[in-house]
């Protein structure tokens, strides 16, 4: 935040990607528009929280888009520290939600430092690697300190019980692995033997997550127990066609049929109303932001900078992918929201922090050397 206090702000202010910008405010205010809708045309419970948290978060990704790039380059491992022993408290104190264990409880909010490890740990990995000598990448040396990055939180997270952003972690981080020069045979061979371990692995599953996994591969199992979202999901985003029904006419998430139409399934709200056109529209602008994103990877001098705009990207398509996904009946239920559109403060939080950092990789995109 320091680079605000500098006299030439405005200008570099100025020289941001304000499309970029403006399409990252309009999915939020469209987000708002859909949870209006969600609630039978009501800014409570979800919109106005919605519309409050974007403004703040907003500027808060205008502001960490004037920090310095060495300055993510010496914070990268403390605030990966500092997010670990977040998971840490979370196990010893954390608030009960849901059934699970994943919120510190600070009052006036509730933080689930699962998510922001999302941002740290790509932070953290692409600090290792830019630190790292070259052709070391495939040894042991290059090897075995980012998979403990890794499988430490991952650990920590599925104790809590949460399978689906721990699977996010190793996602993300096997990503900034491949992007910083892992030859790909080494990421197929442990997924060939992660697949001839999945009947095994499922046995370790918790009762509900096996639950998801066997209404996931046939919903009519359970139709009115867990296998219930999935086809109700189904049923809004089918009945939308192609240009729905009209704003505030739907009539699976006003009259209740829809389950977590807010969060999760918010995508199915926003299809029955707006249809294939709206659904392609949202997808179209999650294209545009993801491509911007992959061209300050390939515009970034710096190999840290290179790797965290990499990672970052995969990330926010992680939230996009999984999501349209599991509405759509083609991947679990693992409550993963989407981006900007769906309600709720930590995750709209990880995604404006994401974009923030870009925002200030662009802006330093042609710096080689990081003092």
């Amino acid at each position: 935040m320091l680079g605000l206090l500098n006299a030439r702000w405005p200008q570099r202010l100025a020289a941001l990607p304000w499309a970029m910008v403006a399409l990252v405010a309009g999915l939020g205010l469209f987000g708002a528009v859909v949870l209006y809708a969600a609630a039978g045309g009501r800014l409570e419970p979800w919109a106005a929280n919605h519309l409050m948290r974007l403004g703040a978060f907003l500027l808060l990704m205008l502001g960490l888009s004037q920090v310095p790039l060495g300055w993510w380059l010496r914070a990268a491992l403390p605030l990966y520290a500092l997010v670990l022993a977040g998971l840490v408290l979370v196990e010893l104190v954390g608030a009960v939600r849901g059934g699970a264990q994943r919120w510190l409880d600070l009052g006036i909010i509730g933080l689930q430092p699962s998510e922001l490890m999302k941002i740290a740990l790509v932070l953290a990995l692409a600090r290792f690697y830019h630190a790292l000598p070259e052709g070391y990448v495939g040894r042991l040396a290059g090897l075995a300190p980012p998979l403990v990055l890794i499988l430490i939180p991952v650990g920590l997270l599925l104790v809590q019980p949460d399978l689906g952003t721990a699977l996010t972690l190793v996602a993300g981080g096997l990503a900034v692995m491949f992007l910083a020069g892992l030859p790909l045979l080494y990421l197929l061979v442990p997924a060939a033997v992660g697949a001839a371990a999945l009947p095994l692995v499922f046995q370790l599953l918790h009762p509900y997550q096996q639950k998801r996994v066997l209404t996931f591969l046939d919903p009519s199992v359970d139709p009115l127990g867990a296998g219930y979202h999935i086809t109700q999901s189904k049923i809004a985003i089918g009945s939308g066609g192609l240009f729905g029904r009209g704003f505030l006419q739907g009539t699976q998430a006003p009259l209740d049929y829809l389950p977590e139409r807010h969060t999760d399934f918010v995508f199915a709200t926003m299809a029955e109303e707006w249809g294939l056109a709206g659904g392609l529209a949202v997808l179209l602008a999650y294209g545009l932001l993801l491509g911007w994103g992959a061209r300050v990877a390939l515009a970034s001098e710096a190999v840290f900078a290179r790797l965290l705009a990499g990672g970052l990207v995969v990330t926010i398509f992680l939230y996009v992918a999984i999501n349209m996904a599991m509405v759509m009946g083609m991947a679990p239920v693992v409550g993963i929201p989407l981006p900007l559109v769906s309600y709720g403060g930590n995750a709209m939080l990880t995604v404006m922090l994401a974009f923030g950092i870009l925002l200030s990789l662009w802006r330093e995109r042609d710096r080689a050397v990081i003092g």
